[in-house]
């Protein structure tokens, strides 16, 4: 053997051993991060539940999922009786255009009784006036349109009503989760912990987001629907106008 060539034998092996040391330590923590990642994110998954939240949230929590529950039934039957179609149907409007033209008032008297909606209850007041002065069937028929109105909108102001408790609740909610903490931090002589805070702050907290996520679709929705709902209705309202402007004084076939 070389003795010449050995100290540099020795520094290159002790080199190459300091290098794999340090790349050990620098792959450890990586390696022990990229292990650790799965479990953190399985943790997160199962404690960040539906269920979960609704159960945190306590009771003004519940009072809140009832409430959206309840709207959301309200929004499905309002958008399906609420349409043109239920509202004034197009084949009823055209039956009784034509019991009209050929005289048979009596006739779509009985149509509008046996198939009563918004269309056929108004022109059933302006029938029942027929022989009568224009001006009385013409009031008849303004105050069975806005008796019919009012009715179509007390069925969607509820959503109105939820739209503007549901966020109220939450913040009825988040004093509460506040008091709940500042009675910890008293009671622990100022020294509570941030896990013993917690409780009353997660109630704070998803008592408002439960608020708001019942109010903002909610709110949506009912300004969908009473737009629709008006736009119907005058519509609905110039219809009926046309089909008695026959009995107007100085009109042909009066």
């Amino acid at each position: 053997m070389n003795i010449t060539l050995l100290p540099a034998r020795i520094a290159l092996q002790s080199r190459s051993a300091a290098y794999g040391i340090a790349a050990l330590i620098a792959s450890s923590p990586l390696a022990l991060a990229q292990e650790a990642a799965p479990a953190a994110s399985k943790a997160a998954e199962e404690d960040i539940s539906i269920g979960k939240l609704i159960v945190d949230s306590g009771p003004i929590g519940w009072c809140i999922v009832v409430l959206s529950v309840v709207a959301l039934a309200m929004i499905i039957e309002a958008f399906v009786s609420l349409k043109r179609d239920k509202l004034a149907p197009p084949d009823q409007i055209d039956e009784i255009q034509a019991l009209f033209d050929e005289g048979q008032y009596q006739e779509a008297m009985n149509l509008c009784e046996d198939e009563p909606n918004y269309f056929t209850r108004v022109c059933a007041a302006g029938i029942a006036k027929i022989g009568h002065e224009f001006e009385v069937i013409e009031k008849c028929i303004e105050e069975m349109g806005d008796e019919e109105s009012v009715k179509l909108h007390q069925k969607i102001g509820w959503l109105s009503l939820i739209a503007n408790v549901a966020p109220m609740m939450g913040l009825l909610g988040t004093v509460s989760g506040m008091v709940t903490a500042f009675n910890t931090i008293a009671s622990s002589g100022g020294q509570a912990s941030p896990a013993e805070l917690a409780s009353g702050i997660s109630v704070a907290l998803l008592t408002t987001l439960f608020g708001l996520i019942v109010a903002i679709p909610t709110t949506a929705a009912f300004a969908f629907l009473r737009n629709r709902m008006i736009r119907t209705i005058i519509e609905t309202g110039a219809i009926v106008e046309d089909l008695f402007e026959r009995f107007r004084p100085g009109q042909p076939g009066k």
